[in-house]
Formats: structure tokens, C-alpha cells, sequence
């Protein structure tokens, strides 16, 4: 399935003198990932007000690229520095859910004409999240497979952001992108369903 995600081994060799940079002065994976919930909830406040100050949606799409470059960082610290634990594990993903949460409950105000489809939107996004923690449970592989994964929901809603930025509405196509979006959150968690019953 195609997804953002699969980019993801290149984006960890170019942050590589970053990971090293940060083991240098003592930061630690946890450290890492409560930065990245903490930067989520900046993003997720600076978009709710965005309405009465535009340049706050720039937020989304620079704020979610920091945040997809602590979601790795964090990864690579915990597995280069031998810094794996059960505590890490979990506070990572439950900080991903709390996280996306955070970003994505503005859309509510800002798409009031579709707010059945935000709920759905936000409600599956989690369900897609533990779909993929499931596999893991089920048969020792944690599933990332797209269409509309973590990444690839980052993406879309930083270039909601960025249109929003300079002012360009999805009118009448709102409800129809997000449908679509839900539609690939769907397929996504069958397919991550089924890649763990494997």
C-alpha cells in the first residue's frame, strides 16, 4: 500500500547527526517522545485559534514535520542506545493517539458543516492506531500499513494548514475529501487486521 511511511529509512539517515547530536547532551528517548506530545498540544492549540490569526495554521504543516522528525528520533534513540522499555512502548503509543487528538480536534470548528464526518475521522484514526498496536499483540509485528496511516494523516492535515494559510477553502469538496479520507482509514486497519492475522 502506498503511504508516507515508506519513506521513513531515508528520513532516518538525514536525522541521523541530530540523533547523535541529542545522545551527546544526555536526551533520552522518553524525553523525546513527551516533547513530541507537548509540541502536538502547541500545534493543536495554535490551530484552534488560527480563525483570528492566519499565520497560526502555519503551525500544522511545520509543527507536524517536527513532530514526524521526534516520532522517528525517538524510535532511533530508543533502538541505537539500547534505551528500549515497556514504559517507552507504551508512552509512545498512547502519546501517538493523545498526539493526533490534540491536532486534529480543531477541524471541528473549522468544519462545521461536516462535523459526522471530523467524529469519524478522529474515531477511526485511533481505531487505525490500534489496529496496528494489535498486530503486535497478535503476532509480534507492529503494523503500519497505509493507505492514510499516522504519516500520511500528518501530511494531509498539514496541507489543510497550508491552504488554509493562504486562504484557499475546499468548499463544496470538504465533505467528499473526507469521506475519501475515511475510506483509507478503513483500508488501512482491514489490511493491517489481516496483515496481523498472518
Amino acid at each position: 500500500m502506498i503511504s508516507v511511511y515508506k519513506i521513513k529509512p531515508k528520513f532516518q539517515q538525514l536525522l541521523m547527526p541530530i540523533l547523535k547530536g541529542l545522545h551527546k547532551i544526555g536526551i533520552s528517548a522518553n524525553q523525546i517522545t513527551i516533547s513530541s506530545i507537548l509540541l502536538s498540544l502547541i500545534i493543536g492549540v495554535s490551530f484552534w485559534f488560527a480563525g483570528s490569526n492566519k499565520y497560526l495554521f502555519l503551525a500544522l504543516p511545520i509543527g507536524l514535520f517536527m513532530r514526524m522528525a521526534l516520532n522517528a528520533l525517538d524510535g532511533m534513540m530508543a533502538r541505537t542506545y539500547n534505551q528500549q522499555t515497556k514504559k517507552g512502548e507504551i508512552l509512545n503509543e498512547i502519546g501517538d493517539v493523545i498526539s493526533d487528538l490534540f491536532i486534529f480536534f480543531p477541524l471541528l470548528i473549522f468544519e462545521k458543516d461536516n462535523l459526522y464526518l471530523i467524529v469519524a475521522f478522529l474515531c477511526l484514526s485511533i481505531v487505525n492506531e490500534f489496529a496496528g498496536i494489535l498486530g503486535k499483540v497478535v503476532s509480534n509485528n507492529r503494523q503500519y500499513d497505509g493507505p492514510m496511516g499516522k504519516s500520511d494523516r500528518a501530511l494531509v492535515i498539514g496541507l489543510y494548514g497550508l491552504l488554509s494559510f493562504f486562504s484557499i477553502g475546499l468548499g463544496n469538496y470538504s465533505s467528499l475529501i473526507f469521506s475519501g479520507i475515511i475510506i483509507l482509514i478503513l483500508i488501512s486497519t482491514i489490511t493491517r487486521i489481516k496483515k496481523a492475522l498472518k
